[in-house]
């Protein structure tokens, strides 16, 4: 049977897209390491990103900008792409492993939710590694269009760093306009 696993990463900064994964590994996919990406260093996930790709009967990647989330709210923009991952793999997986406690709606296979699947599963912790290291190499870009928030060492979450340049320079296009903090740095934003 051949079966996706999904996860995302990126609810939780203030700026940047929320990335979600999709992948099929083969039956013995002999990833050395392979966890939940949280758990494994940047230089390691870059290696097994690359392996992943390689080796992925199947994977996509999708990235749900931030004016989709303002729109959507976070929950459901992360269910969409979630939902375009799993439509965008070839052949379509006979199951879908979606870490979390949430299905997306409209699937186009019988899917479950695991709570902690990234470290449960080999193919969500796969599809974790994809949509982690996709959301650092682009944020790791932003950084370089808009210097001043410091993206490449904080990825858009909320660190002191991060609050104190919203507030200094007020929001930029990447930020997320319904989340608190950027709602109230706009607030004082400087004209």
């Amino acid at each position: 049977m051949s079966t996706a696993g999904v996860d995302e990463a990126g609810r939780g900064p203030l700026a940047g897209p929320v990335v979600c994964a999709a992948v099929i590994l083969p039956p013995d996919d002999g990833l050395i390491g392979l966890d939940d990406s949280k758990k494994l260093g940047e230089g390691r996930r870059e290696q097994l990103f690359d392996a992943i790709i390689a080796i992925a009967e199947s994977h996509c990647i999708r990235f749900i900008d931030a004016a989709t989330i303002d729109r959507m709210n976070i929950l459901q923009a992360t269910l969409h792409g979630m939902r375009l991952a799993v439509q965008g793999l070839s052949p379509t997986p006979e199951l879908a492993l979606i870490d979390g406690n949430r299905l997306p709606a409209d699937l186009p296979c019988p899917a479950r939710a695991l709570i902690g699947g990234d470290g449960l599963e080999r193919c969500i912790m796969a599809a974790s590694v994809l949509a982690k290291v996709s959301r650092d190499r682009y944020l790791r870009e932003l950084d370089t269009r808009y210097p001043a928030y410091g993206f490449a060492r904080h990825k858009g979450y909320p660190t002191a760093e991060h609050l104190a340049a919203l507030l200094r320079h007020g929001p930029c296009p990447e930020h997320r306009r319904s989340y608190g903090p950027v709602k109230q740095a706009s607030l004082f934003a400087p004209d």
